[in-house]
């Protein structure tokens, strides 16, 4: 009977799990990945107030079956897993274990003292799985639990200080996670300043039209072609041209990038065909096209410069002025956490020297078409391209239990000062800069005078070409010998009539995200909700779309679920 390890990044947009043959020196054998969280909501915060409005448990019960799906699709014996390692942030871990999360969620000692709230330690830990509930893997079976920082800063965010062998440089550096929860960790003489900023889900594809995350078929980046130069006068040579045309990369089953067709950007008409076919745009993707459409001037911040305000892109793939507002909000979120982390440690953004950039969104993107549109720091002279460092941060603890005991004893004694964007003054000024720029058009020099009115830093212009070290060929570099298996639906569904319904399909229609079905029964109209695409419990959209105020949100997500085929 062989003996396997279960490695699973509990991400904010989607998990990822890897199964290993610990007695063939650690072969991995097999990767699967969530196409997105099986929690309502698109961040970190949807997912706790989920939590809190549902109850503990029934997020608990959300995630394990979403887990046990992972576990099933690794093509593994679960009767033959004797260990199991999870990362994630302090939220999605405290679920994963069903543990206290309401310190989390309010910040107030206050408030908590005023609940009763005890705050659970967090600290590295190994549990026997019977005590995970609901976990289908044997009760005796080891389950891995890396250490939290402190409330924010948790296990995802010290793995990519680990993996990075950060905390080693001498330089000034920062490492960020990009992503629906975006961390990141600014290293000045010795001390690490850490935030971590909802940035939204843009940066994972999501909440963008034709958005998906990183799975085979999305477009994860994009280049405006050059104009047939031969008939330019010689005074025009040197300048870029740039067409109509525009070439898009697409992820293939391997996750590697391969060229797509190149279509005229007005109306989507082939010029060239590539060699794979697209279905949807990654963020890199649509961080790749704002970063041309600026440079080619197709777009000019708020709007694009076509005759429809839509790009076309391959295989009928386009993006509109709504997707760019939606971009835009996460991209200024990221710089903004960057610039309040600099006055934290009263530096200038110009001052770092190394940055590394980690998670699916920081492998695929072309580094210096996000340094130009502001999510990697202007001065820098190199620029690591990391990989999944939490998923690897569970690897390597299944591979080595030293790692976990290792991996406390940093987070014991990490000299780190933690900046809560959410009550950052600085954050919020800054931030508010960075709306008005991407959302209404705010001229940059008036953003720059904001900035002095202040007493902040300058945004600061790149002034040379960094080096660009990718240091992985995908985000998860192994993904085995069975391959990658893509979970698309991982949506749990939960069914309910009201009483005195009366079937005006009102809900079903006002739902943004089409999570909603009604079908008419003998009894009444049942109505069905997916889990995973519903937009989270802030939303309620649904709720006062009603006329006759019979639908209840909470109601319908706490029935039984139904069981899987």
């Amino acid at each position: 009977m062989a003996k396997l390890g279960i490695a699973l990044d509990l991400g904010t947009s989607g998990f990822r799990g890897q199964a290993i043959d610990l007695e063939q020196n650690n072969k991995i054998l097999s990767t699967a990945i969530t196409s997105r969280h099986p929690l309502p909501g698109a961040n970190v915060i949807d997912h706790l107030h989920f939590a809190l409005e549902a109850g503990l448990a029934t997020a608990h019960d959300v995630m394990i079956d979403a887990v046990n799906q992972v576990i099933a699709n690794l093509r593994a014996d679960p009767a033959e897993i004797i260990k199991l390692a999870v990362c994630g942030n302090p939220i999605q871990l405290s679920l994963f274990q069903e543990i206290e999360i309401r310190d989390l969620a309010y910040a107030g000692r206050r408030k908590l003292e005023a609940l009763g709230v005890v705050a659970p330690k967090r600290d590295a830990q190994i549990v026997p799985a019977i005590e995970i509930r609901g976990l289908n893997i044997p009760p005796d079976a080891q389950v891995f639990i890396p250490p939290a920082v402190q409330h924010e800063i948790g296990a995802d965010a010290l793995a990519m200080m680990i993996q990075t062998n950060m905390l080693a440089m001498d330089k000034i550096c920062v490492v960020t996670d990009y992503g629906t929860n975006n961390e990141m960790a600014l290293l000045v003489n010795g001390i690490v300043y850490t935030g971590s900023t909802a940035a939204g889900p843009a940066l994972e594809g999501q909440h963008i039209e034709y958005g998906l995350l990183a799975l085979p078929g999305a477009i994860s980046d994009v280049e405006f072609e050059l104009a047939d130069k031969s008939n330019v006068p010689n005074r025009y040579k040197q300048v870029s041209l740039t067409s109509n045309v525009i070439k898009s990369y697409v992820l293939d089953e391997e996750m590697r990038t391969i060229p797509g067709d190149s279509v005229d950007v007005h109306s989507g008409e082939v010029m060239s065909e590539g060699e794979n076919r697209a279905v949807g745009i990654t963020g890199t993707g649509v961080v790749a096209l704002i970063s041309e459409g600026l440079q080619s001037k197709f777009i000019q911040i708020p709007k694009i410069k076509t005759e429809d305000g839509r790009i076309h892109l391959c295989d009928g793939i386009e993006f509109s002025e709504k997707d760019l507002l939606e971009a835009g909000k996460a991209i200024g979120a990221v710089r903004a956490g960057h610039l309040t982390l600099c006055q934290e440690a009263g530096i200038r953004l110009e001052d770092i020297e190394v940055a590394y950039s980690s998670g699916a969104s920081g492998t695929y993107v072309d580094a210096l078409k996000a340094q130009r549109i502001g999510v990697i720091p202007p001065s820098v002279k190199t620029i690591f391209q990391v990989g999944n460092t939490s998923l690897a941060m569970a690897r390597d603890i299944v591979q080595d239990e030293d790692v976990l005991w290792n991996m406390k004893k940093i987070a014991d004694n990490l000299r780190q000062h933690h900046c809560m964007f959410a009550q950052s003054k600085v954050f919020e000024k800054i931030y508010i800069l960075e709306l008005s720029y991407w959302t209404e058009g705010m001229p940059l020099a008036q953003y720059q005078k904001f900035l002095k009115k202040y007493g902040f830093q300058p945004l600061a212009d790149i002034i040379s070409t960094p080096e660009v070290i990718k240091t992985v060929e995908r985000d998860i570099q192994d993904l085995g010998e069975m391959g990658l298996l893509i979970i698309p639906d991982i949506g749990q569904r939960r069914k309910i009539i009201f009483d005195s319904c009366y079937g005006d399909m009102s809900c079903i229609t006002e739902c943004p995200e089409s999570a909603l079905q009604m079908e008419e029964l003998e009894n009444g109209f049942e109505i069905t909700i997916n889990l995973a695409l519903c937009d989270g419990v802030a939303c309620r959209r649904c709720e006062r779309a009603c006329k006759d105020k019979i639908f209840n949100l909470i109601d319908l997500i706490t029935t039984k679920p139904e069981s899987h085929s």
